[in-house]
């Protein structure tokens, strides 16, 4: 199909997943979550509000996607 954009998925260091591209995202029933944007961020902390979708949570509760000792390195 034409028009089609690949899918693109991002990891942000101590943050979300940034989707783009086109992919259909479901929640855990196999129910089609829309998607306003073509760029989304999805949750990892589990603390968003809005999930499955990232509202920035994850810096107030101090995410983090590695160990502090990973960092130094």
């Amino acid at each position: 199909m034409s028009g089609e954009r690949p899918a693109r998925i991002t990891a942000c260091p101590d943050g979300p997943l940034l989707v783009r591209g086109d992919v259909g995202i479901v929640d855990a029933d196999g129910n089609e979550v829309p998607r306003h944007r073509a760029t989304v961020a999805l949750c990892r902390c589990g603390v968003s509000t809005i999930k499955p979708f990232c509202d920035g949570t994850h810096k107030m509760v101090g995410f983090r996607t590695t160990e502090p000792e990973d960092r130094a390195r």
